[in-house]
């Protein structure tokens, strides 16, 4: 049985966490640093780390931030905001990620996902797809939600895992803080097109949504404001995943 994985997000902003709805609206959420270390100590199986503001500022990613958390965090980390190119990924390698995400550049210029798979590995190529509904399908939307391109959500999923993605960070758009539950339609597309774990993400409330995303389809579950506000902890959230059968770390 594959085990599954429960991995907090935090998105950070000026060296703070924040959490908003549809990426907008963003409030304060604490310190990356004192979160990881607690999120780990909860039973965290990894984190992502995510600069929001470093794309639409045009900037790369705060790589201070990343030290911080890793000096405090065991587990794997993956980051991502601001990547741009090959030396763009190592600096994040070398201030302590295990995997680099990466977005809208992949978008701009899909050739950066080999780049980055050829030079540190697959396992370090993480291709984070934010999909909006658009009627029957889902289009990419891109620099932190503020754009929606015309490309299919599903068919560059296919091509990203082509390129040498060793995992897909899915994000629905519509569901992203709004508490209403993953897609479960969109994680099941994607999980059905590509052959490399896809962690879900957008939408978490409660435990039972977190399962419910694991059953159509998900290697991994991410999750952020449930953790954040202390809704839930991830020892919690691992117990009742346990619970419903799927197989847990401890």
């Amino acid at each position: 049985m594959i085990t599954r994985r429960v991995v907090p997000c935090l998105d950070c902003r000026d060296g703070r966490v924040v959490k908003g709805v549809r990426f907008q609206n963003l409030r304060d959420s604490g310190d990356p640093e004192e979160l990881a270390a607690l999120y780990e100590a909860q039973g965290a199986d990894e984190l992502v780390l995510l600069d929001i503001s470093a794309t639409p500022e045009e900037r790369r990613h705060h790589h201070d931030t990343v030290e911080q958390v890793r000096r405090r965090l065991a587990i794997p980390l993956t980051c991502g905001g601001g990547v741009r190119g090959a030396e763009d990924a190592r600096a994040l390698l070398e201030a302590g990620a295990d995997k680099v995400a990466v977005n809208t550049a992949a978008v701009d210029r899909p050739a950066l996902i080999s780049d980055i798979a050829e030079r540190f590995g697959s396992q370090c190529a993480v291709l984070a797809i934010d999909a909006a509904r658009e009627g029957a399908g889902w289009r990419v939307v891109v620099r932190s939600g503020a754009v929606r391109t015309a490309r299919d959500a599903i068919g560059w999923a296919r091509e990203g895992a082509a390129l040498g993605a060793g995992e897909v960070l899915l994000t629905s758009w519509d569901r992203d803080g709004t508490r209403a539950g993953y897609d479960l339609d969109l994680i099941g597309a994607v999980a059905g097109a590509v052959n490399v774990p896809v962690v879900a993400s957008g939408g978490a409330s409660n435990a039972a949504h977190l399962a419910e995303a694991l059953a159509a389809g998900a290697d991994a579950v991410l999750a952020a404001s449930i953790f954040h506000n202390g809704d839930l902890t991830v020892g919690a959230v691992k117990a009742h995943l346990a619970g419903a059968g799927f197989a847990i770390r401890p």
